[in-house]
């Protein structure tokens, strides 16, 4: 196979792992943000102080697509390193091709299920005030399969 085809493929797996984890951090980011939103209008509406926390809990799926911009970057490094060294090594473009286009859907979709999950905690902690550290706990689980999905294909391709 072309190494330029070589090349042209595996940076598309590359480039797909941070997009796809970027559309996952929209997605969640969307979910719980409207959630903060409405949570703060309630608050509003009761005369009761709107709890900055549920910021945080917007943010947190932004960071899978960091995840998947640390995957693109190394992916890019290991094919560039195959097309310098003028190797076309046909399985390298399926590997990171898949990995890219998996790890980042696994990646996006832990972000979108994290954002789902941060919009109860919205809805909880600006009406009860309590629970915090509670509810970041179970973003922090659910942020663990993206961290996992890294990692593990980090080790895979380096």
């Amino acid at each position: 196979m072309d190494i330029n085809l070589v090349a042209a493929l595996g940076k598309t797996g590359a480039v797909a792992s941070m997009s796809i984890a970027a559309i996952g951090s929209a997605l969640g980011t969307g979910a719980a943000g409207m959630a903060a939103v409405g949570a703060w209008k309630k608050c509003y509406i009761q005369k009761k102080r709107a709890p900055f926390q549920l910021a945080v809990f917007a943010g947190a799926p932004l960071s899978q697509t960091i995840y998947g911009l640390i995957l693109m970057l190394v992916m890019q490094g290991k094919i560039k390193e195959i097309v310098d060294n003028g190797v076309a090594a046909d399985a390298n473009w399926l590997f990171y091709l898949l990995a890219g286009i998996l790890g980042g859907t696994a990646m996006g979709v832990s972000a979108w299920m994290q954002g789902k999950a941060a919009a109860g905690a919205c809805d909880s902690f600006a009406e009860t005030g309590e629970g915090f550290t509670n509810n970041l706990m179970i973003l922090g689980i659910i942020e663990t399969a993206a961290l996992f999905v890294m990692v593990f294909i980090l080790a895979l391709a380096l």
